[in-house]
């Protein structure tokens, strides 16, 4: 009887799901009769970034949230049917279930601001919950019995069930249960408490009894855990099975099937890598528990090695009559049949990578979000259709990935007819560090240009392997040992300089860069060995890469005295330089403490460069300004930039960053330089796209200011004086996601706040700097900031009792234009707090910074220019009467049009032109004017004015 009712159930449900799909197809969104396409393509006007199905009474939908937070339903036939902004922040996650029992889905998203939002099938807000400011990163919806549940969970090491109104029921907390413990080292502080993780996803599953259990993956680390699964009965406290996941993850993704169809869930967890390697699928059964896995490097096809970071997300779908894994792997489908070996498995690629992916259950289609390189349209693959395939590998998406390549082709098409003014100042010298001449498209405008031009300078970039050198009379124990298990160490000294000689050799005479260390072995080369690297370029330029170099403990006062200062004083003389690389807050915290005093005092402003590791990527705005900072105070000559292939990646459990239409990098670079960045340290990604970059440098369209060129420096500015030890511990660590303590400050009270690992995406608190002085709103990918007041630098001390008396750079007024000479005004900060000059008064950043921005938003009348709007903008004096404004539109991976309202102060403008398309602009009353920016797009305007600054 027992056998016989399964398969009664079975049947039953077969029956319901064969009506249910009629039903979808019959309805008014029909699925768009499914036999009728392969890939189809709907343009949402929105950058999708995550896509769910659900039903209501007409069948099957998509919901679907944008990167800006605005959740939308689409049907199939291509009608958008409503869409909500809710918060205006990120949605981390987002579920469609039928909460009441009614038949109808409802959409519960989990929001970075700590909410929950429940809406019904019109948009309608029916209900949110929260609990505090930890961003919510995971939601679904659960059956116990005849009663649903909403299950949440994020940042504050719990997760909640919430009743179909809203209301809590109950509160589960890691701590009771979990089995995570941390391992190794953490930076400059302690590592986090056994026992506690953050809830990366939270799912329904089923077991044989047709029970509905509760799956929580949880984790402490973002970058190497494995984190451990856990299985719970609904509503009760403790997991009835806890499973650590054995294969290195994070893991980025996670889905629930019934692959073998036994009633029985499978857990399929798909790692993040950055190549094939590194990327793979977990399956956990929840009938034995078995763990398998789907190795992706044996699948054989070049097309997976692509080294970009990529979510693996599976999914079972009917491939052919058969159930097959599908996985979404970047830009490549790989397709294997159940129970076959993966190295026969089947790959099915395209130009572009996507943000999300979903299986419709009630059809065999899989909806994709929107392509990573800043896409607005969703794509709906039938795996019924013979077409897919070829609708696949064709796959140009609509909306707006064409508007990026209309807008950058018509800059292309201006600038041929672009003729650089005579009265236009020769630019600053721009060096593109690892441009690679082996892409003969790209070869051939980088020898176009260094035949009419000696700006840019393409240097001859490269890596190899490291110095296998004695090292057993090193002082430092700890430097002794280290090396970096990414490298090889199997070079002698002659080696290594035949291999820079070889560099040389086929620089066409500009110079090298290459890697001199990094922070896990800054002694990839004995000293001695780079010391004749350097005389072996005769002159030519070298640049000495050091990435990630931070070291917060006394040992790092060996390797500054031992390594770092003596290769500076050896470069002086001979056209070196040292680019720092170093990530996060280095720029505007370890870089004021002792160990770091040489680089500050300018002694050595020739040869550091300091650069950014952007991979953090919830601290741009606060680089750019410290960066920029030191570089306008006079600690260096130049500054840096960087666009990497993780660039996007500010959530690193969720490392969609296989961006391979590089608009986010043209746009970055175009700010940075006409900021004054010289040394670009890029990412090839797709080269004869981003040789637009070289070509405006070229052509002096994109003109690189001196410091003393720059007019668009707020005033007002920020120094940093003897970085506050908890401001330090709470901000550095952002790997380790735990932190977040119910009814402490959080390191809400800082002056520079939610900064480490617990806040991604989160809202910026009222009184944070980077609100008030960046005119930024939350923590994620303010590559291209709005400081619309102006950018208010962070700079070293230039006033009081933290003032640098061994310094022999010259004051901040005299590095900067003569406009600044009597309008500073200098704030003071250990990064916690606000203080007077002498440090003797310590202000609340909740209170005084009212007085900071209101000094900022006055001071804005006292330079030439203001800008607003979603843009980034540099202003810089390019001839004795002509100002050149650089204006960016400043969506990195969700680009869209942008109005720029443009206020002049205290100068008479004689014309305002676009020196690209000849539009010639004319000021309101008001002084003020408009300028529409393309969708990825950038404007250089010139402003003539009546007479000589």
């Amino acid at each position: 009887m027992k056998i016989n009712a399964i398969v009664i159930l079975k049947v039953f449900l077969a029956m319901l799901l064969f009506i249910n799909c009629s039903a979808t197809q019959s309805g008014d969104s029909k699925n768009s009769n499914l036999k009728d396409f392969g890939v189809k393509s709907i343009d949402t006007k929105y950058t999708i970034t995550k896509v769910r199905t659900a039903v209501d009474e007409k069948g099957s939908y998509v919901a679907c949230t944008s990167y800006e937070g605005t959740v939308l339903a689409v049907g199939y036939d291509g009608k958008i049917r409503w869409e909500n902004k809710l918060s205006g922040y990120m949605n981390h996650d987002i579920w469609a279930g039928d909460i009441d029992n009614d038949g109808i889905d409802e959409i519960f998203v989990a929001n970075a601001d700590g909410n929950v939002y429940c809406l019904d099938n019109q948009g309608k807000l029916l209900w949110q919950f929260k609990q505090n400011d930890a961003p919510m990163y995971s939601v679904c919806v659960i059956k116990d019995e005849n009663q649903s549940y909403v299950v949440c969970g994020g940042y504050d090491n719990s997760f909640y069930y919430v009743s179909k109104t809203g209301a809590l029921v109950s509160e589960i907390s890691s701590k009771n249960y979990s089995i995570e413990k941390p391992w190794g080292k953490a930076v400059h502080q302690e590592l986090p408490p056994e026992g506690l993780h953050i809830t990366n996803f939270l799912r329904p599953a089923k077991l044989g009894n047709g029970n509905e259990i509760l799956v929580v993956h949880g984790v402490q680390n973002s970058m190497s855990s494995n984190g451990s699964v856990y299985f719970f009965n609904p509503l009760e406290a403790k997991p009835f099975q806890s499973i650590a996941i054995k294969k290195n993850g994070p893991f980025g993704d996670v889905k629930i099937v019934d692959a073998d169809q036994d009633g029985y869930s499978e857990v399929l967890l798909g790692r993040v890598g950055a190549k094939a390697k590194g990327s793979g699928v977990v399956i956990l059964d929840t009938k034995n528990l078995e763990q398998r896995y789907l190795d992706i490097k044996k699948v054989k096809d070049n097309a997976l090695n692509r080294g970009m970071y990529r979510v693996t997300q599976p999914e079972v779908i009917n491939n052919q009559g058969k159930s097959a894994y599908m996985v979404l792997l970047g830009s490549n489908i790989i397709l294997s049949d159940l129970g076959s070996n993966m190295a026969d498995a089947e790959v099915v690629s395209t130009q572009f990578s996507f943000n999300d992916m979903v299986k419709d259950p009630n059809s065999n289609t899989v909806v994709l979000a929107s392509a990573q390189s800043g896409g607005s349209a969703i794509h709906i693959i039938n795996f019924d259709n013979d077409l897919w395939k070829k609708d696949y590998k064709n796959l140009n998406p609509i909306g707006k990935i064409q508007s990026i390549l209309t807008n950058t082709n018509d800059i292309k098409k201006n600038l041929k007819t672009f003729k650089k003014p005579s009265t236009q100042w020769e630019s600053a010298k721009v060096y593109f560090m690892t441009e690679n001449r082996k892409d003969d498209a790209a070869a051939r405008v980088i020898n176009s240009i260094e035949a009419k031009y000696d700006n840019p300078v393409f240097l001859n970039g490269g890596n190899f392997d490291k110095e296998n050198w004695d090292r057993s009379a090193m002082a430092s124990k700890v430097y002794r040992d280290k090396r970096d298990g990414r490298m090889k160490y199997t070079l002698s000294q002659d080696e290594v300089l035949e291999k820079i000689t070889k560099m040389h050799n086929q620089s066409h005479g500009k110079g090298i860069s290459y890697w001199g260390g990094h922070g896990n072995d800054p002694y990839m080369f004995q000293v001695a060995t780079t010391m004749k690297g350097l005389d072996i370029a005769n002159g030519k330029k070298t640049v000495l890469v050091f990435p990630e170099v931070v070291d917060h403990t006394d040992e790092f006062k060996f390797v500054m005295n031992d390594l770092l200062l003596p290769l500076a004083d050896y470069s002086k003389t001979r056209n070196a330089n040292l680019y720092m690389r170093n990530k996060h807050l280095f720029w505007q915290s370890d870089v004021y403490s002792d160990k770091w005093q040489p680089l500050v005092s300018g002694k050595y402003a020739s040869v550091f460069v300091p650069a950014m590791e952007e991979t953090t990527d919830k601290s741009m705005e606060l680089s750019l300004a410290s960066r920029m900072g030191l570089w306008a105070a006079g600690s260096v000559d130049s500054w840096g930039a960087r666009c990497a292939r993780d660039n996007a990646s500010f959530d690193r459990l969720r490392q969609h960053s296989n961006q391979t239409l590089p608009n986010h990098f043209l746009k970055t670079m175009v700010y940075s330089i006409a900021s004054g960045a010289q040394y670009i340290n890029n990412f090839e990604v797709d080269q004869e796209y981003m040789s637009l970059l070289w070509e405006l440098v070229a052509e002096g369209a994109l003109y690189v200011p001196k410091r003393s060129d720059i007019l668009s420096f707020s005033p007002v500015h920020l120094s940093v004086n003897n970085p506050n030890e908890a401001y330090i511990k709470n901000t550095s660590n952002v790997k380790w996601l735990t932190f977040y303590e119910k009814g402490a400050d959080n390191d809400d009270s800082f002056a520079f706040s939610r900064l480490n690992g617990t806040w991604p995406g989160a809202p910026l608190t009222e009184w944070d700097f980077s609100r008030y002085a960046a005119g930024e709103k939350e923590r994620r990918l303010n590559f291209i900031p709005k400081y619309n007041n102006g950018m208010v630098l962070i700079t070293p001390p230039q006033n009081g009792v933290f003032v640098d008396k061994e310094a022999v750079r010259k004051p901040l007024a005299d590095n900067m234009h003569p406009w600044y000479k009597n309008i500073l005004k200098e704030y003071h900060t250990d990064g916690k707090n606000y203080m007077s000059a002498d440090g003797k008064i310590l202000y609340k950043p909740s209170e005084y910074y009212k007085v900071i921005e209101e000094d900022i938003k006055k001071s804005a009348s006292l330079i030439p220019v203001n800008v607003s709007g979603n843009v980034g903008w540099v202003v810089a004096q390019t001839g004795p009467k002509n100002l050149r404004l650089t204006i960016v539109e400043n969506g990195y991976i969700n680009p869209n049009k942008a109005v720029a309202t443009v206020k002049i102060n205290a100068i008479k403008v004689k014309i305002i032109t676009d020196i690209l398309n000849g539009e010639v602009f004319k000021t309101n009353t008001d002084a003020s004017f408009n300028i529409d920016i393309p969708l990825g797009g950038f404007r250089f305007i010139d402003i003539e004015l009546e007479e000589k600054l």
